[in-house]
């Protein structure tokens, strides 16, 4: 019988209470524990840990996950630049060259800003400091409610809201639905203050697949950058690969703002998943949707 897909759910900060430590993505954890296939037999089994160092400061499973047998790395960036170290990065870019899917995630400005340390998917990341969008226009902040939050920073909604999404055509299977009318997912949690993402320069394997659309500004902005299979200079098939606008797509609170949040989030939450929670099947379809894809 196959076995599960194994999957990683990894932040790039040591456990902090007051934080976006792992805990605080255990609906995530417990949508793709549930997955089962049409003999009811389990999709996937999910690790979920925070940032833990060995003595030479690195991570001890991202360090060398390419001897693990770790199908997926789905990895949550919210540190402030320092969460990955070289020896991190060259664990999981092994870990891509043997097939591995990797799942890559931040938030506002420079919010896990340790992703341009990584090469390949962390190159589709673009920050306020550091790797900053080749679009000039784009170095502008959106949300005008947080000042104390700069560019990128697109408002898609509040915490507790949804956004729409815009499939970019052709259709990718990663935003099929087909319990929706439509076809297509339809909407993602929303968030006051998402990051910026877009396909690096010679990037021939990898494209825009979701867009957004600002609340404030009504400018569209990328949601989901996804990367095929492809080979690389020394002749590795790589695993397939997303790079996304923002963590709270998947976080507890989006899903469920009654779970609560770091002291530090100061906007005042909205209440469209608390009124209309089936819409958050949407979320979740992608969720199982992703994990299928990047397991190849």
């Amino acid at each position: 019988m196959k076995r599960p897909i194994r999957i990683l759910l990894q932040t790039t900060i040591p456990a902090t209470e007051d934080d976006w430590h792992v805990g605080r993505f255990s609906l995530l954890a417990e949508c793709l524990g549930g997955l089962r296939d049409g003999g009811g037999r389990l999709l996937c089994e999910v690790t979920a840990r925070d940032r833990e160092t060995n003595s030479d400061g690195s991570d001890e499973e991202l360090s060398r996950l390419d001897s693990t047998d770790f199908d997926e790395l789905w990895l949550f960036a919210v540190d402030t630049g320092d969460g990955l170290t070289e020896a991190d990065c060259r664990g999981i870019t092994r870990f891509r060259q043997r097939g591995g899917g990797i799942l890559s995630t931040r938030d506002h400005e420079d919010l896990g800003s340790s992703l341009c340390t990584l090469g390949g998917v962390g190159r589709a990341h673009f920050f306020h400091s550091l790797h900053q969008d080749p679009d000039e226009t784009r170095r502008a902040r959106d949300d005008q409610e947080t000042k104390t939050i700069s560019w990128p920073n697109y408002h898609s909604g509040s915490n507790g809201d949804y956004q729409r999404v815009t499939p970019v055509e052709p259709l990718h299977e990663l935003l099929r639905n087909p319990s929706s009318p439509s076809g297509r997912i339809e909407y993602f949690p929303g968030h006051p203050h998402e990051g910026g993402v877009g396909v690096p320069e010679g990037e021939r394997h990898a494209r825009v697949v979701a867009t957004g659309t600002s609340q404030v500004t009504r400018r569209p902005f990328n949601l989901v950058v996804a990367f095929e299979h492809a080979q690389d200079g020394h002749g590795h098939l790589l695993g397939r690969a997303v790079a996304e606008s923002s963590f709270h797509h998947f976080v507890d609170y989006n899903w469920d703002t009654s779970v609560g949040c770091p002291t530090f989030v100061a906007e005042p939450p909205g209440d469209q998943v608390k009124r209309e929670p089936e819409r958050l099947e949407d979320v979740k379809t992608y969720v199982r949707n992703l994990a299928m894809w990047l397991a190849g």
